[in-house]
């Protein structure tokens, strides 16, 4: 079961296109359920563990998750966040009762973006559950309670399969690349915002787009540049 509170314009996973941001709709049931999941204190409490790790770990790209999602809410405050202590604009709730994903990437996502993955049940993690990260060639354990950072948008993942007796779940926070695009247009559609432009503004914008993977990859920390990055973040609070 998904929250997509921001869809994507121009994208929604079960219905029609979008032509803006919106909170998708679910049925009096399920969001009943939702309801209560979001107000959980433990998944709160999750949901701020993992913007916190994120926050760690990529200051400078959290810093850019965090400006566009406030200018999105900013702009539009019928959009509802689905936790006050996390940064990202959607999240998944995967029940189980032996949840597993088979090798996929998130394409809809920010490409430079991280999502984050709350790894949940009762199950033996050395035996089943890993994560596997296949360009990276890397089998990694993930044990019930963990959080792992990626960028699901361009490096194909799985998990391992469990013993039949266990049980999985996971919790899975993300956003999606659209909603950075809307902001970016001035919170308007790609053919509105091209529209606008002077032929000399479109030369520049075309070529702020071929320079979108150094954005990205600028906004990645390093060893070395971590604790400078950190102290930038910290000194917006």
């Amino acid at each position: 079961m998904a929250i997509f509170p921001y869809a994507p314009p121009l994208y929604s996973p079960n219905g029609p296109r979008r032509q803006q941001p919106g909170n998708l709709y679910h049925s009096a049931a399920n969001r009943r359920q939702l309801d209560e999941l979001l107000a959980n204190d433990d998944f709160k409490r999750i949901a701020g563990f993992s913007s916190a790790a994120f926050a760690a770990w990529a200051p400078k790209l959290y810093m850019y998750y965090e400006d566009h999602l406030d200018r999105l809410l900013d702009h539009d405050p019928s959009l509802r966040r689905n936790f006050p202590n996390s940064i990202w604009g959607a999240a998944a709730f995967n029940f189980g009762p032996r949840t597993v994903t088979r090798r996929h990437r998130d394409c809809a996502n920010l490409p430079f973006g991280w999502c984050g993955v709350t790894s949940l049940g009762d199950f033996d993690p050395k035996q089943g559950g890993h994560l596997v990260l296949w360009t990276l060639k890397l089998v990694i354990e993930f044990p019930p309670g963990s959080t792992i950072l990626l960028p699901s948008a361009v490096i194909p993942h799985s998990n391992t399969p469990i013993s039949r007796r266990e049980q999985r779940a996971s919790f899975t926070q993300y956003t999606a690349g659209g909603l950075f695009r809307w902001v970016d247009q001035g919170f308007q559609l790609q053919t509105e915002y091209m529209a606008g432009l002077t032929e000399e503004q479109r030369e520049e914008d075309s070529r702020a787009m071929e320079e979108r993977c150094r954005l990205g990859l600028s906004l990645f920390s390093t060893p070395e540049s971590l604790p400078a990055d950190q102290t930038l973040l910290n000194a917006r609070v």
